[in-house]
């Protein structure tokens, strides 16, 4: 599920790394970014279980 590029986004994400950012380090970035808007739209989208939920599917205790 990718997202439509956004160039503001995208410079201004590389004018916040130091100058001596790798391309590893902009490509981490850019997928925390990705995760991040993927995790907020699934929680919107209500596509979620509690924490108590997945605790009980494991057999793990509170």
């Amino acid at each position: 599920m990718s997202s439509v590029l956004e160039k503001d986004k995208a410079h201004s994400l590389i004018d916040r790394l130091p100058e001596t950012a790798t391309w590893d380090d902009l490509m981490h970035e850019i997928y925390v970014h990705e995760t991040i808007d993927r995790g907020i739209a699934d929680s919107i989208a209500g596509r979620v279980v509690s924490v108590k939920e997945v605790r009980a599917k494991y057999g793990l205790t509170e």
